[in-house]
């Protein structure tokens, strides 16, 4: 879901900062479907240390499927090895969540399978901490499915206008077979306006191709951010 922390932390881990932030998005599409309005919430933590760094994040849905509160969560923790001088990091990651629905006041409940991820990340950041791109290649073991799979992943960060503009993202794409084919496509590009250091306005896309549907979704939020 969102990995969107660690495209900014990225600017930051040169100078072996703590970053963590909480965003609240209001999700258009969604709640154009839905009886009630939409909403998602975000908590992401990273920090770095002498031996690499760890990142988390909680994504929690609320109001999707006439459900009162949350109706989905989904979580990520992802530790990077790094003993050494270098652009290249060891990976490994763990992926789980749940969700519920109300159907004709009949309440049902889903997984979303849990995933074990392990790889490698090469990161590259230009000389003032204004750009920079981390690619992940990892081999993934998802719950239940027998067949080996792997995943790819690319997040980035820009800072534009003396830091006032924040352009960042992700972009995943893994194989696991599903009713529109054997690979999924998932991305969220977010753009910010920094209205002071720890307040941003902004919003996002989510763009995904054989993961809500086997068709070409693209969900728009609205969203504030508040950077600790």
């Amino acid at each position: 879901m969102k990995k969107l922390l660690l495209a900014a932390a990225l600017t930051v881990a040169g100078l072996g900062a703590f970053a963590q932030n909480v965003q609240l998005h209001y999700d258009f599409t969604r709640s154009d479907k839905n009886s009630r309005t939409v909403l998602t919430s975000t908590v992401e933590m990273f920090k770095p240390d002498k031996w690499g760094s760890t990142f988390f994040f909680v994504d929690m849905n609320y109001g999707e499927s006439d459900v009162k509160g949350v109706s989905l969560s989904y979580w990520e923790i992802a530790r990077s090895l790094k003993f050494w001088d270098g652009p290249f990091a060891a990976h490994v990651e763990y992926n789980a969540g749940q969700g519920i629905f109300n159907m004709g006041n009949t309440y049902g409940g889903f997984n979303i399978n849990p995933a074990w991820l392990f790889g490698v990340d090469y990161s590259w950041n230009n000389a003032n901490f204004t750009r920079g791109l981390t690619l992940q290649a990892m081999y993934k073991s998802i719950k239940d499915y027998d067949k080996g799979s792997f995943q790819l992943t690319a997040v980035w960060y820009m800072h534009m206008l003396n830091n006032k503009l924040t352009f960042s993202g992700f972009a995943d794409w893994w194989k696991q077979e599903t009713a529109g084919g054997d690979f999924i496509f998932l991305a969220e590009p977010q753009i910010w306006y920094n209205v002071t250091k720890n307040f941003s306005v902004g919003g996002e896309i989510e763009l995904s191709k054989n993961f809500v549907s086997s068709d070409f979704e693209a969900y728009p939020t609205a969203a504030i951010k508040w950077n600790f």
